[in-house]
């Protein structure tokens, strides 16, 4: 769960917040925040009765926006519903941020049906929202979804130029695991556009970092790239070792190792183990 806790803890917690068939101390704020966790515990009645709590109670236009936008992703909604809504929060006194995530969530629709251009156009208009109040989480997000998007178009430019500008952003934030991601992604479009020398080194920060945050996860995406250069330039035995080193480090941390790193290793072993040609047979 993305809170870290049990199921049986957000039990606990959804229940001193709600029980008593009273609401009346959560404010719209908190009852969208308890949504995530009603919805994890797969209580669909608690979920109706926050949001229609959130909506009862919002004092804001913006309020009430917000409750409608959850209200929205609840249902899974069409794409004209938070189109409308996104119309109706530009028009809202200081609704910035909520205009910014509307848009932000119609992008990532976009991206999904496969609308690039609208996608890249909305993702835009999000961004400078964001841009013009300064929320530099938000920017962070909206960069990673722009540099997706252009990668999509084929377009290593602009994903390397957003992508260059985010992690200059997530380095002024000290934001360790963010800066993880945004090398492994910027690694990934130098590779693309024959940049192997430049991604190496972008794939080696990623991996320091993900060694000293000691994520696996990280490790592994970082590896995985540095294999693939290796590939690319025929050294079979890098690759193997680097993945290899990705091998062990779940072993170390008593972590199920994911089936494809195992098949990749194995493949790089039958490989290497292929018997040259005998050129001087007949």
């Amino acid at each position: 769960m993305e809170t870290d806790m049990s199921p049986e803890m957000a039990s606990q917690v959804l229940g001193m917040l709600t029980g008593g068939g009273s609401m009346d101390h959560i404010n719209t704020s908190l009852a969208l925040r308890l949504i995530p966790l009603a919805q994890e515990l797969e209580d669909s009645d608690l979920v109706e009765k926050l949001l229609e709590h959130a909506s009862t109670v919002a004092k804001t236009d913006e309020e009430q926006g917000w409750a409608r936008f959850e209200a929205l992703k609840v249902v899974e909604a069409s794409l004209e519903s938070y189109l409308r809504l996104a119309e109706d929060a530009e028009r809202m006194e200081g609704a910035s941020s909520l205009t910014a995530a509307v848009n932000h969530y119609v992008a990532l629709l976009y991206l999904a049906d496969g609308q690039l251009d609208e996608a890249r156009a909305t993702a835009q208009h999000a961004l400078r929202i964001r841009q013009t109040i300064e929320d530099k989480e938000g920017m962070a997000y909206g960069m990673a979804l722009l540099m997706t998007v252009a990668k999509r178009q084929h377009d290593e430019d602009t994903a390397i130029a957003v992508g260059t500008e985010r992690l200059e952003l997530l380095i002024s934030m000290k934001d360790d695991v963010g800066q993880m991601e945004a090398l492994a992604d910027l690694a990934h479009c130098q590779a693309t556009i024959g940049e192997f020398g430049a991604a190496r080194d972008l794939f080696e920060r990623s991996l320091d970092l993900a060694k000293s945050m000691e994520i696996l996860s990280g490790q592994l995406v970082a590896r995985w790239g540095l294999a693939d250069l290796a590939e690319i330039e025929q050294d079979y035995e890098t690759a193997m070792l680097v993945l290899s080193d990705a091998l062990h480090e779940f072993i170390a941390a008593n972590s199920p190792a994911p089936a494809p790193l195992r098949q990749r290793i194995h493949d790089l072993t039958e490989l290497r183990n292929q018997p040259a040609e005998d050129s001087s047979e007949s």
